[in-house]
């Protein structure tokens, strides 16, 4: 789902990964649709590699993402812009263990903005994640059980 979304610094919103090339990669805005190189010297940060950090250990944002979209069945989210005691009122219902000292509501509007963004271009998609894995899990459990197979049977 998150696999070449990106966030640029200096850029708003959210891009699509394009091509890459020796020093720098295209990208394409999810908001515009414009596409532009960004330069090796900007800091690129992948949707797919960000976590949020709770009292029991990092949360993957696509987990975080998942929590927002059963609680709103699929709609948007607060909007970013809202007020801070709306915003961490919002987060702690959807994430009740996010650590407050280490998480800023800064961190939690992206969140925010990047879920709305998302939703909006309809790539929220976790259906398919779940058959995905399941249909790799049940092809590897097949492939074990035809190893065992193999070993269990007595050669002469």
């Amino acid at each position: 789902m998150l696999k070449g979304i990106l966030s640029v610094s200096g850029q708003p919103g959210l891009f699509k990964l394009i091509a890459e090339a020796k020093n720098r990669i295209i990208v394409e805005s999810l908001l515009s649709g414009k596409r532009m190189p960004v330069g090796t010297t900007s800091k690129i940060s992948s949707l797919e590699d960000i976590a949020l950090f709770t009292h029991s250990g990092d949360v993957p944002l696509r987990d975080i993402l998942k929590k927002i979209h059963e609680q709103e069945n699929g709609g948007q989210a607060l909007d970013s812009r809202a007020p801070e005691h709306e915003i961490r009122k919002y987060f702690e219902a959807v994430v009740p263990d996010y650590d407050k000292d280490r998480v800023y509501t800064s961190d939690i509007r992206k969140v925010l903005h990047w879920y709305n963004i998302l939703q909006e271009k309809e790539l929220l998609i976790f259906e398919e994640e779940v058959e995905q894995n399941g249909e790799e899990e049940n092809v590897e459990n097949e492939e074990n059980e035809e190893k065992e197979g193999e070993e269990t049977t007595p050669s002469e």
